[in-house]
């Protein structure tokens, strides 16, 4: 536990005086001579003796947990993001149809990506990004799961693997104001450009982007990209380019790896290069962008992979200040002790 104010706990040196003056109150009140005229007065008396000093040492707690609110506690507290996106990119390029992963690759993230919809809390909105040779948001981020299992069993494989692109556009989608252009970060500038995503026809004014200052990777909590590849890039935005761009905004991108990293599948000659998954870079993303890095090469292991990340993923833990907490212990101590002595001797000492 910190503190924001850790001069007031000086304070605190103070407290012990307390005890001694209240003891030094009961002296001074000395012992009057009382006469019994039964022995059970006598032991109701010695029983409710240590009735009265309950209240006291309640509202000298209270009065402690006062003074270390005055010092404005913190600690980490987990806490459910306030407002929680994830975007799920899902390779669609042919080496998906690879059978490694039984029954192949593409059905095994299919069922793996909706136990995760199954999994992730209700208030978190999800979202479907599609990548091969190109990328585009197949479902928006929505509570509703339906529209997202009907978008992951829609996918129709493709050509290519535009690792970067899907990561652009995860982030355009999440960030509409940043003016994040796929087209104009592969092609260039045109009077028409726009991004793939773009509804707008060519040469509706979008307005100028909003500026923005970098972040700590990482840091913003309010979104996360789960990324899924079995190939490396072959076009498109590179792939560590699009990851700082995310790393910039405070975006954790999680990677899962699927397949087979060395390259052999039987699938023909020429093929072999283009199932590589390239782990290194795939890595270098999570690095980055503060996320983190799986491999997955069975679809038991993608499933798990999913399944852990859909736990986890809603919550954080926030450095939290307690004084309100303290403050609001102090009043139940501080009104338990005069309900107490209101119960026991008619009045509040």
């Amino acid at each position: 536990m910190d503190f924001l104010s850790p001069h007031n706990l000086w304070w605190l040196l103070a407290l012990p005086v307390l005890p001694l003056f209240y003891l030094w109150l009961l002296r001074r009140r000395g012992k009057p001579a009382l006469r019994f005229s039964s022995l059970d007065v006598v032991r109701a008396a010695t029983g409710s003796n240590w009735r009265r000093h309950v209240p006291p040492l309640l509202f000298f707690a209270a009065l402690a947990l006062l003074t270390l609110a005055l010092a404005r506690p913190t600690a980490p507290v987990t806490l459910p993001w306030s407002k929680s996106t994830i975007l799920l990119a899902m390779d669609i390029s042919r080496s998906m149809r690879v059978d490694d992963v039984k029954p192949n690759r593409m059905v095994a993230a299919q069922d793996a990506a909706k136990a995760f919809l199954a999994e992730v809390p209700a208030n978190i909105e999800v979202g479907l990004v599609t990548f091969a040779g190109t990328a585009q948001v197949a479902q928006s981020a929505t509570l509703d799961r339906a529209p997202v299992v009907a978008a992951i069993d829609a996918i129709q494989m493709q050509l290519g693997t535009a690792i970067g692109n899907a990561i652009v556009v995860s982030l355009s989608e999440l960030f509409p104001d940043h003016g994040l252009d796929v087209g104009e970060m592969t092609f260039g500038p045109g009077p028409n450009s726009r991004s793939l995503h773009d509804k707008a026809p060519p040469g509706a004014g979008k307005g100028p982007p909003r500026p923005f200052t970098p972040v700590p990777p990482g840091s913003y909590e309010s979104a996360a990209i789960i990324l899924l590849s079995d190939g490396r890039r072959t076009m498109g935005v590179d792939t560590l380019d699009a990851a700082r761009m995310a790393a910039e905004r405070g975006v954790r991108v999680y990677v899962i790896g699927l397949g087979t990293p060395d390259g052999h599948v039987s699938m023909g000659e020429g093929m072999a290069m283009y199932l590589q998954l390239d782990e290194p870079t795939l890595r270098e993303v999570a690095r980055m962008t503060g996320g983190e890095y799986f491999h997955a090469a069975t679809a038991e292991a993608l499933r798990n992979v999913y399944l852990n990340l859909g736990s986890t993923l809603d919550v954080r833990k926030r450095d939290t200040e307690l004084t309100a907490l303290f403050a609001g212990v102090a009043a139940i101590v501080l009104l338990a002790g005069a309900g107490l002595s209101l119960l026991w001797f008619g009045r509040v000492d």
